[in-house]
């Protein structure tokens, strides 16, 4: 693998982990609010970051497999 190639792949796998980060983040956040947030909140504040957290994880099926295919193409 040259350089540039070898480069782009650190980009897409650091975008790949940024994300998986964040939806992880998301679930813990849904879980915390669900149990710790005020009772007027509590199932809005869950609802909309576990909704944030699936179309996210949607995204990032989607890139990580377009970023397999890639790397693939470059063996």
């Amino acid at each position: 693998m040259d350089p540039a190639t070898k480069e782009r792949f650190k980009w897409k796998f650091y975008r790949l982990a940024v994300l998986l980060n964040i939806i992880i983040i998301l679930v813990a956040i849904g879980a915390i609010a669900f149990f710790r947030a005020p009772s007027d909140y509590r199932i809005p504040l869950f609802v909309i970051s576990i909704l944030a957290a699936i179309a996210l994880s949607m995204y990032f099926w989607k890139r990580y497999r377009e970023t397999k295919t890639w790397l693939k193409e470059q063996t």
